[in-house]
Protein backbone atom coordinates (compact mmCIF):
# COMPACT_ATOMS: atom_id res chain seq x y z
CA UNK A 1 0.00 0.00 0.00
CA UNK A 2 1.89 3.45 -1.07
CA UNK A 3 0.96 4.78 2.68
CA UNK A 4 -2.15 3.74 5.62
CA UNK A 5 -1.97 6.76 7.67
CA UNK A 6 -2.16 8.80 4.51
CA UNK A 7 -5.39 6.78 4.07
CA UNK A 8 -6.60 7.34 7.61
CA UNK A 9 -5.83 10.92 6.95
CA UNK A 10 -8.21 11.07 4.36
CA UNK A 11 -11.20 9.40 6.14
CA UNK A 12 -10.76 12.07 8.55
CA UNK A 13 -8.62 15.54 7.70
CA UNK A 14 -10.30 17.61 10.59
CA UNK A 15 -8.85 14.97 13.20
CA UNK A 16 -5.97 15.81 15.61
CA UNK A 17 -3.25 14.85 14.73
CA UNK A 18 -1.91 10.89 16.33
CA UNK A 19 0.61 9.84 18.60
CA UNK A 20 3.29 8.05 17.62
CA UNK A 21 2.30 5.09 19.41
CA UNK A 22 -1.51 5.55 17.84
CA UNK A 23 0.40 5.82 14.35
CA UNK A 24 2.18 2.65 15.00
CA UNK A 25 -1.02 0.48 16.13
CA UNK A 26 -3.05 2.32 13.39
CA UNK A 27 -0.10 0.73 10.19
CA UNK A 28 -0.62 -2.35 12.47
CA UNK A 29 -4.11 -2.99 12.27
CA UNK A 30 -5.11 -0.92 9.09
CA UNK A 31 -3.84 -4.20 6.94
CA UNK A 32 -6.16 -6.83 8.71
CA UNK A 33 -9.07 -4.13 8.54
CA UNK A 34 -8.83 -4.12 4.90
CA UNK A 35 -8.44 -7.41 4.76
CA UNK A 36 -11.61 -8.25 6.78
CA UNK A 37 -13.55 -6.07 5.19
CA UNK A 38 -12.99 -7.50 1.69
CA UNK A 39 -13.93 -11.07 3.19
CA UNK A 40 -16.82 -9.81 4.94
CA UNK A 41 -18.13 -6.51 3.16
CA UNK A 42 -21.72 -6.37 4.74
CA UNK A 43 -19.75 -4.75 7.92
CA UNK A 44 -17.17 -2.82 6.41
CA UNK A 45 -17.01 0.78 4.82
CA UNK A 46 -17.66 1.45 0.96
CA UNK A 47 -14.68 2.88 1.10
CA UNK A 48 -12.80 -0.48 0.43
CA UNK A 49 -13.89 0.31 -3.06
CA UNK A 50 -11.41 3.44 -3.44
CA UNK A 51 -8.45 1.75 -1.14
CA UNK A 52 -8.46 -1.27 -4.04
CA UNK A 53 -8.73 1.04 -6.68
CA UNK A 54 -11.70 -0.43 -8.66
CA UNK A 55 -12.62 0.99 -12.25
CA UNK A 56 -15.49 0.38 -14.15
CA UNK A 57 -15.69 -1.76 -17.11
CA UNK A 58 -12.38 -3.77 -18.84
CA UNK A 59 -8.50 -2.31 -19.06
CA UNK A 60 -6.81 -1.36 -22.09
CA UNK A 61 -3.75 -3.22 -21.30
CA UNK A 62 -0.72 -2.23 -24.37
CA UNK A 63 1.34 -4.93 -25.01
CA UNK A 64 5.15 -4.32 -24.66
CA UNK A 65 8.07 -6.29 -26.27
CA UNK A 66 8.17 -8.39 -23.69
CA UNK A 67 7.19 -12.11 -24.93
CA UNK A 68 3.80 -13.00 -22.99
CA UNK A 69 1.09 -15.82 -22.53
CA UNK A 70 -2.56 -14.95 -23.16
CA UNK A 71 -5.50 -16.36 -22.03
CA UNK A 72 -8.74 -14.80 -22.41
CA UNK A 73 -11.20 -13.94 -19.10
CA UNK A 74 -15.30 -14.03 -20.11
CA UNK A 75 -17.77 -11.86 -18.10
CA UNK A 76 -20.18 -13.79 -15.74
CA UNK A 77 -24.17 -13.04 -15.98
CA UNK A 78 -23.92 -9.71 -13.86
CA UNK A 79 -21.18 -8.90 -16.38
CA UNK A 80 -20.78 -7.16 -19.86
CA UNK A 81 -19.89 -9.99 -22.08
CA UNK A 82 -16.74 -9.08 -23.28
CA UNK A 83 -13.68 -10.73 -23.94
CA UNK A 84 -10.98 -9.02 -22.20
CA UNK A 85 -6.67 -10.64 -22.65
CA UNK A 86 -5.22 -11.33 -19.62
CA UNK A 87 -1.00 -11.02 -20.37
CA UNK A 88 1.49 -13.71 -18.73
CA UNK A 89 4.89 -12.01 -18.83
CA UNK A 90 7.08 -15.11 -19.73
CA UNK A 91 10.26 -13.04 -17.76
CA UNK A 92 8.00 -13.04 -14.58
CA UNK A 93 7.21 -16.38 -14.83
CA UNK A 94 10.60 -17.96 -15.09
CA UNK A 95 11.90 -15.96 -12.00
CA UNK A 96 8.81 -17.13 -10.01
CA UNK A 97 8.64 -20.13 -11.19
CA UNK A 98 12.93 -20.41 -10.56
CA UNK A 99 12.21 -18.48 -6.92
CA UNK A 100 9.95 -21.68 -5.90
CA UNK A 101 12.01 -24.06 -6.71
CA UNK A 102 14.91 -22.33 -5.20
CA UNK A 103 12.23 -22.44 -1.40
CA UNK A 104 11.35 -25.88 -2.50
CA UNK A 105 15.17 -26.88 -2.21
CA UNK A 106 15.57 -24.63 1.30
CA UNK A 107 12.53 -26.54 3.60
CA UNK A 108 13.11 -27.71 6.28
CA UNK A 109 9.95 -29.93 8.28
CA UNK A 110 8.84 -27.69 10.77
CA UNK A 111 5.97 -28.84 13.42
CA UNK A 112 5.63 -25.94 16.15
CA UNK A 113 3.12 -26.33 19.16
CA UNK A 114 0.45 -24.72 19.35
CA UNK A 115 1.78 -23.21 22.83
CA UNK A 116 4.43 -21.79 21.26
CA UNK A 117 5.47 -18.77 19.02
CA UNK A 118 6.66 -17.93 16.09
CA UNK A 119 9.28 -15.18 16.32
CA UNK A 120 10.55 -13.00 13.21
CA UNK A 121 13.02 -10.07 13.04
CA UNK A 122 12.83 -7.58 9.83
CA UNK A 123 15.06 -4.91 8.98
CA UNK A 124 13.89 -1.93 7.00
CA UNK A 125 15.53 0.79 5.63
CA UNK A 126 13.97 3.99 4.52
CA UNK A 127 14.77 6.57 2.45
CA UNK A 128 13.89 9.96 2.26
CA UNK A 129 13.54 11.12 -1.35
CA UNK A 130 14.18 14.75 -0.84
CA UNK A 131 17.36 14.81 1.65
CA UNK A 132 18.69 10.43 0.99
CA UNK A 133 18.65 10.37 4.79
CA UNK A 134 18.73 6.99 5.47
CA UNK A 135 16.76 5.66 8.66
CA UNK A 136 17.23 1.81 9.99
CA UNK A 137 14.31 0.28 11.67
CA UNK A 138 13.99 -3.04 12.91
CA UNK A 139 10.33 -4.88 13.62
CA UNK A 140 10.40 -8.14 15.66
CA UNK A 141 7.32 -10.12 16.17
CA UNK A 142 5.94 -13.19 18.33
CA UNK A 143 3.54 -14.73 16.90
CA UNK A 144 1.16 -17.22 18.83
CA UNK A 145 1.43 -20.46 16.84
CA UNK A 146 -2.74 -21.77 17.50
CA UNK A 147 -4.02 -17.92 18.07
CA UNK A 148 -5.03 -18.63 22.19
CA UNK A 149 -2.27 -16.08 23.37
CA UNK A 150 -1.36 -12.62 23.19
CA UNK A 151 1.23 -11.56 20.07
CA UNK A 152 3.39 -9.10 20.41
CA UNK A 153 4.51 -6.72 17.64
CA UNK A 154 7.86 -4.30 18.24
CA UNK A 155 7.41 -1.89 15.42
CA UNK A 156 9.24 1.01 14.90
CA UNK A 157 9.69 1.19 18.34
CA UNK A 158 6.29 1.04 19.91
CA UNK A 159 4.55 -2.43 21.11
CA UNK A 160 1.50 -3.60 20.27
CA UNK A 161 -0.29 -6.39 21.60
CA UNK A 162 -2.65 -8.62 19.55
CA UNK A 163 -4.91 -10.40 21.74
CA UNK A 164 -6.42 -13.57 20.36
CA UNK A 165 -10.19 -12.03 19.66
CA UNK A 166 -10.51 -14.58 17.12
CA UNK A 167 -11.22 -11.79 14.09
CA UNK A 168 -9.57 -12.40 10.91
CA UNK A 169 -6.43 -11.67 9.72
CA UNK A 170 -4.40 -12.28 6.62
CA UNK A 171 -1.60 -14.21 6.70
CA UNK A 172 -3.29 -15.95 9.31
CA UNK A 173 -0.77 -16.36 12.38
CA UNK A 174 -2.64 -19.73 13.66
CA UNK A 175 -0.61 -22.69 11.91
CA UNK A 176 -3.58 -24.94 11.79
CA UNK A 177 -5.35 -22.62 9.03
CA UNK A 178 -2.38 -21.99 7.08
CA UNK A 179 -1.90 -25.63 6.76
CA UNK A 180 -5.35 -25.57 5.32
CA UNK A 181 -4.36 -23.37 2.34
CA UNK A 182 -4.11 -25.73 -0.89
CA UNK A 183 -0.29 -25.89 -2.20
CA UNK A 184 -1.90 -26.09 -5.97
CA UNK A 185 -1.23 -22.95 -7.14
CA UNK A 186 -4.64 -22.40 -9.33
CA UNK A 187 -6.34 -23.24 -6.28
CA UNK A 188 -4.46 -21.26 -3.50
CA UNK A 189 -5.40 -17.93 -5.51
CA UNK A 190 -9.51 -18.54 -5.04
CA UNK A 191 -8.84 -19.79 -1.87
CA UNK A 192 -7.32 -16.82 -0.61
CA UNK A 193 -9.20 -13.98 -2.30
CA UNK A 194 -12.76 -16.29 -1.16
CA UNK A 195 -14.78 -15.48 2.19
CA UNK A 196 -14.47 -18.91 3.19
CA UNK A 197 -10.89 -19.80 2.24
CA UNK A 198 -11.67 -22.41 -0.08
CA UNK A 199 -13.67 -22.24 -3.36
CA UNK A 200 -14.02 -24.31 -6.67
CA UNK A 201 -14.13 -21.40 -8.39
CA UNK A 202 -11.61 -21.17 -11.48
CA UNK A 203 -8.68 -18.83 -11.34
CA UNK A 204 -10.17 -18.37 -15.38
CA UNK A 205 -13.25 -16.90 -14.07
CA UNK A 206 -11.60 -14.56 -12.28
CA UNK A 207 -12.05 -10.64 -12.55
CA UNK A 208 -9.13 -7.54 -12.55
CA UNK A 209 -10.04 -6.67 -9.14
CA UNK A 210 -9.62 -9.97 -8.20
CA UNK A 211 -6.24 -10.71 -9.65
CA UNK A 212 -5.18 -7.48 -7.95
CA UNK A 213 -6.50 -8.82 -4.53
CA UNK A 214 -4.64 -12.24 -5.73
CA UNK A 215 -1.49 -10.20 -6.15
CA UNK A 216 -1.72 -8.18 -3.25
CA UNK A 217 -2.68 -11.29 -0.76
CA UNK A 218 -0.05 -13.58 -1.89
CA UNK A 219 2.41 -10.80 -1.44
CA UNK A 220 1.64 -10.95 1.84
CA UNK A 221 1.58 -14.22 2.84
CA UNK A 222 4.87 -14.23 1.48
CA UNK A 223 5.94 -11.42 4.22
CA UNK A 224 5.39 -14.57 6.83
CA UNK A 225 8.61 -15.73 8.07
CA UNK A 226 7.54 -20.11 8.56
CA UNK A 227 5.13 -21.27 6.45
CA UNK A 228 4.12 -24.72 6.03
CA UNK A 229 6.36 -27.21 3.54
CA UNK A 230 5.11 -26.39 0.29
CA UNK A 231 3.28 -23.10 0.84
CA UNK A 232 6.49 -20.51 -0.28
CA UNK A 233 6.68 -22.22 -3.61
CA UNK A 234 2.66 -22.61 -3.99
CA UNK A 235 2.50 -18.69 -3.49
CA UNK A 236 5.68 -18.21 -6.05
CA UNK A 237 3.86 -19.81 -8.58
CA UNK A 238 0.46 -19.16 -8.01
CA UNK A 239 1.84 -15.10 -8.51
CA UNK A 240 3.55 -16.25 -11.44
CA UNK A 241 0.29 -16.76 -12.98
CA UNK A 242 -1.29 -13.67 -12.02
CA UNK A 243 -1.68 -11.51 -15.08
CA UNK A 244 0.19 -8.05 -15.07
CA UNK A 245 3.27 -9.49 -13.40
CA UNK A 246 6.46 -8.13 -14.73
CA UNK A 247 10.38 -8.36 -14.02
CA UNK A 248 12.02 -4.73 -13.39
CA UNK A 249 15.87 -5.10 -13.83
CA UNK A 250 18.26 -3.40 -11.44
CA UNK A 251 16.84 -3.50 -8.21
CA UNK A 252 18.72 -2.83 -4.95
CA UNK A 253 17.71 -4.90 -1.84
CA UNK A 254 18.01 -3.22 1.60
CA UNK A 255 21.60 -4.87 2.10
CA UNK A 256 22.65 -3.68 -1.41
CA UNK A 257 22.53 -7.02 -3.84
CA UNK A 258 21.48 -6.03 -7.20
CA UNK A 259 18.59 -8.10 -8.38
CA UNK A 260 15.32 -8.31 -10.33
CA UNK A 261 12.41 -6.84 -9.29
CA UNK A 262 8.77 -8.70 -10.14
CA UNK A 263 6.22 -5.37 -9.96
CA UNK A 264 2.37 -5.79 -10.68
CA UNK A 265 1.26 -3.44 -13.97
CA UNK A 266 -1.97 -4.14 -13.80
CA UNK A 267 -5.65 -2.79 -11.99
CA UNK A 268 -4.69 -0.71 -8.76
CA UNK A 269 -1.01 -1.15 -9.03
CA UNK A 270 1.51 0.86 -7.25
CA UNK A 271 4.47 2.53 -8.84
CA UNK A 272 7.78 1.30 -7.12
CA UNK A 273 6.82 -1.88 -5.40
CA UNK A 274 8.20 -4.69 -6.03
CA UNK A 275 9.64 -8.28 -4.57
CA UNK A 276 13.32 -8.63 -5.10
CA UNK A 277 14.93 -11.51 -5.96
CA UNK A 278 18.96 -12.91 -7.37
CA UNK A 279 19.08 -12.54 -10.66
CA UNK A 280 20.64 -15.90 -11.54
CA UNK A 281 19.36 -18.33 -8.19
CA UNK A 282 16.39 -16.90 -8.05
CA UNK A 283 16.85 -16.21 -4.25
CA UNK A 284 13.81 -14.04 -2.68
CA UNK A 285 15.67 -10.80 -0.98
CA UNK A 286 13.33 -8.59 -0.10
CA UNK A 287 10.31 -5.93 -0.88
CA UNK A 288 10.41 -2.57 -1.90
CA UNK A 289 7.53 -0.13 -1.92
CA UNK A 290 7.58 3.57 -1.98
CA UNK A 291 5.36 6.12 0.32
CA UNK A 292 4.39 8.83 1.43
CA UNK A 293 3.53 10.70 5.28
CA UNK A 294 0.52 12.17 6.16
CA UNK A 295 3.14 15.59 6.29
CA UNK A 296 3.72 14.81 2.50
CA UNK A 297 7.79 13.25 3.44
CA UNK A 298 8.16 10.94 0.80
CA UNK A 299 10.51 7.70 0.80
CA UNK A 300 11.77 3.71 -0.49
CA UNK A 301 11.39 1.37 1.95
CA UNK A 302 13.36 -1.31 1.31
CA UNK A 303 12.67 -4.44 3.99
CA UNK A 304 13.83 -8.35 4.37
CA UNK A 305 13.40 -11.16 7.54
CA UNK A 306 16.99 -11.75 8.80
CA UNK A 307 15.66 -13.92 11.47
CA UNK A 308 13.12 -16.29 12.38
CA UNK A 309 12.75 -19.26 15.00
CA UNK A 310 10.16 -21.34 16.58
CA UNK A 311 9.87 -19.95 20.78
CA UNK A 312 8.34 -21.08 23.93
CA UNK A 313 7.73 -17.36 25.49
CA UNK A 314 7.21 -14.17 24.64
CA UNK A 315 9.69 -11.82 24.11
CA UNK A 316 12.32 -15.00 23.85
CA UNK A 317 15.08 -14.77 20.81
CA UNK A 318 17.07 -17.44 19.18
Amino acid sequence: MSDELELLRDWDADASPLSEPARAQARHRLLNSITRTEHHPGTGPSRRRALRLVTAGVVAMAITGTAVLITTENGGPDRARTVAPQMRNAAAAKVLNGAAAYAGKQETPIAPRGDQFIYSKRIIKETDRKTGKVKTLVDVNWDSVDGSKRSLTMERGNVIWEEPDGSFAWPPREWHKLKKLPTDPQKLIPAIISARGTTDQSIHDLSGDDWWHAYFLLGELLKHPVLPPGMRPAAYEALALVPGVKTMPGVKDSAGRTGVGITYTGQGSQKGSYLIFDTKSHEFLGFRSEGSTASGRTYIQLSHTVEWAIVDRLKQRP
